[in-house]
Formats: structure tokens, C-alpha cells, sequence
């Protein structure tokens, strides 16, 4: 099964290289506004003087900000408090998950968006798609005014660790070497991953607790799952893992682009929605009965996992409420007490950009092994 490692959380043992300890201190800082020496010393179990070597070589890489001395009354000589510059490197993202339309940014570190830029696709599909990105990819270049960290790409399909998008079925793009297209053009690394494990690495980087297991459901032309199990995002033997658009959950449902009749996808997907939903006055029972859809495909994950959270990505307009409700009640009707009784599900906060930001953290898991 392969799996990505996301998030440093103890010190290096002995013979283990500098970079560990380089990157355990870049994470306590990213999750952090403000820590002294002593701060990062005994939350990262360092030496003092571990922490003052690795955060010199921080400092004169340009990513340390010195915010002055401590002012909450303490016992003895106030600390010198410091913290990340976020801006010291600019990330560029790419979403090419967006129907219609690739979009692009600029990023500061945690993701804060500089420029946005986007390209119409018209339905491009192949090798025009392909040349469509690699335009917006040199719009943003020729915009960023800080040295880049990297490039990263959130695309639909299969993506290996190579950045092959194995398949991708609405882009056309089967076997395709995504990186090196792109990477012609830079002089950076550049990181492709799947839009929906883009998604959870966003959700993830932005919670400063450790360690919890997490399921992204990312909603809109097609449907798609991120999953982190125990800060390791779980990419599947073939690299398959999330794709569940087209799990069954009605023998009798509408017939599917793929072949097969009643495709999560086909349920739940936002243009089969808003098609339903402008067809009806019921609005709160089509809602309700796609949440449902969506609590049936997931009930076997939340009981094989024992999952808690579980962040659904997509319009709101049509996810929160009846839709997510009905969602969570089947779950909890078809699992054990014991199994979902703590389980949330909750929708994704700025989900417009939540693959953007995901490409972003794509690039810091890589380059600085932050999550």
C-alpha cells in the first residue's frame, strides 16, 4: 500500500541526518505565530543548542522572522521570540480540477493567495488542455516576485510519484508525464497530486493538532476522496486510493458515463444536482436523498477506519444541511454505535480555493517536509 509521510513530530535519533531536525522546528514554527528558543527546545525535545544551530542555518536561509522579546510577565530575562516568513518563498498552484476553466496562484507559504489567474479550456481536452496549463504556468512565473519554492499542480485522474497522470479520463489524458511538461518550464521542483488528496493535504496542514486521521470528500464535476490516516496520506496500491465517484449505491440509478447504472458520481456530482434540483420543488428531498447517497458509499470506510472527521469540499448552497444531515445520519444508521458515534462531518471552509491551497501544501510536504 503506499503512503506518503506528511508530518515531522519528534527528533532525530542519531543517525538520522540534520534535515530531520531542520524540518521538526519549520513545523512547530508553521503551526506557531510566535516561539522563542526555549519554546522550540522543550516542545521538540532538541538541545538548546541544537535548536540555536539549525534555527542560524534557518535564519540565513532568509525563512526566520525575529518578533522582539517576550512581554507576558515571566521570571527572568524576557525571550527573544521569532516565527516563520511565509513570504520568504512563493508557491505557484494550479487546479485543473475546475469544469471549464484551469486556475492558477501565487502563494505565500501557509497558502495565502498573492495572484490569481485563470485560463478557459472550452472543453480542451489532451494535448490542448496540456498546453493550456503550461500557458497559465508561465503567466504565474512571469508574476512572481519572490524566489520560488516550487510548483504544485491538483489535477483530477490517477497521478504516481513520478507525476504521471495514469488516467484521466474528462482531460483525456491517459499515461501522461505531467511533471516534465511542466517542469520545461521552471527552474523549480515541480509536485502533482490528485485534486481530492490535494484537498485533505490542505485541511491537514491548516490544523495545528497532530496526529488525527482524516477523510476528504472533494464535490463537484466528478467526486473524488482524500485520505490522511495517522499523518500518512494513503495513496493506494495503484495510486487509485479515493476514487469513489464510481462505487455503486443504486442498482437502479441513472446510467453512468462509465457504463454502470447508479455511480455515486451520477448521485451526487454537482451538475447531476443542480440538473435534479431544477427539475423538482422538493428541494430539501433531493438533498437528502443524495446525502444519503453519499453515507452509504462511505458507512464500510468510516466502519473499516473508525474514522471522527470527515470534511466534505464543495458548494455550499447545495451541501450544507439537508445534504450533509442526511449524509451523517445514514452512516450512523448503517455503523455501529461504537464506531461513528464520534464521527463530524463538516464542510470545507473557502472550498473555491481549497485546491489551490492543497497544491501549496503539496510543495511544503516535498521541500520542507511542513504539513
Amino acid at each position: 500500500m503506499s503512503t506518503a509521510q506528511l508530518r515531522v513530530t519528534s527528533k532525530s535519533l542519531p543517525e538520522h541526518n540534520r534535515r530531520h531536525n531542520r524540518s521538526l522546528l519549520l513545523q512547530l514554527l508553521f503551526h506557531s505565530d510566535e516561539l522563542s528558543r526555549a519554546d522550540l527546545a522543550r516542545q521538540s525535545g532538541l538541545t538548546r543548542a541544537t535548536v540555536s544551530d539549525v534555527i542560524a542555518d534557518l535564519t540565513a536561509d532568509g525563512l526566520i522572522i525575529e518578533h522582539g522579546q517576550r512581554t507576558d510577565a515571566r521570571v527572568g530575562k524576557p525571550a527573544q521570540l521569532i516565527g516563520l516568513d511565509d513570504r520568504a518563498y512563493h508557491v505557484i498552484a494550479l487546479d485543473l480540477s475546475v469544469d471549464g476553466v484551469f486556475v492558477g496562484a501565487i502563494t505565500t507559504m501557509r497558502g495565502e493567495i498573492v495572484h490569481r489567474a485563470s485560463q478557459p479550456t472550452a472543453g480542451a481536452r489532451g494535448e490542448d488542455a496540456v498546453t493550456i496549463a503550461v500557458s497559465l504556468l508561465r503567466d504565474l512565473v512571469r508574476r512572481s516576485t519572490v524566489r520560488l519554492l516550487g510548483i504544485g499542480v491538483a489535477t483530477p485522474g490517477i497521478i504516481d510519484h513520478a507525476g504521471v497522470v495514469r488516467a484521466a479520463p474528462n482531460l483525456g489524458w491517459h499515461d501522461l508525464d505531467l511533471r516534465t511538461r511542466l517542469a520545461r518550464e521552471v527552474s523549480v521542483p515541480v509536485h502533482i497530486a490528485n485534486d481530492a488528496n490535494a484537498a485533505a493535504l490542505a485541511v491537514h496542514t491548516e490544523r495545528r493538532a497532530p496526529g488525527q486521521s482524516l477523510l476528504t470528500i472533494a464535490i463537484e464535476h466528478g467526486v473524488g476522496a482524500g485520505l490522511i490516516l495517522a499523518d500518512a496520506l494513503v495513496e493506494g496500491d495503484q495510486f487509485g486510493a479515493g476514487e469513489i465517484g464510481h462505487v455503486t449505491v443504486d442498482d437502479d440509478g441513472e446510467m453512468c458515463a462509465c457504463g454502470r447504472r447508479g455511480c455515486l458520481e451520477r448521485a451526487i456530482a454537482v451538475p447531476h444536482l443542480r440538473r435534479r434540483l431544477a427539475a423538482t420543488d422538493d428541494r430539501e428531498q433531493v438533498l437528502r436523498d443524495a446525502g444519503r447517497s453519499l453515507g452509504i458509499a462511505l458507512s464500510p470506510v468510516v466502519a473499516t477506519l473508525n474514522l471522527n472527521a470527515i470534511v466534505v469540499a464543495g458548494p455550499a448552497d447545495l451541501l450544507e444541511g439537508p445534504f450533509l444531515d442526511a449524509a451523517l445520519a445514514t452512516i450512523r444508521t448503517r455503523t455501529l454505535p461504537d464506531v461513528s458515534s464520534a464521527l463530524q462531518m463538516s464542510l470545507a471552509e473557502h472550498t473555491d480555493e481549497l485546491a489551490l491551497r492543497g497544491a501549496t501544501a503539496l510543495v511544503l510536504a516535498a521541500e520542507l517536509r511542513i504539513s
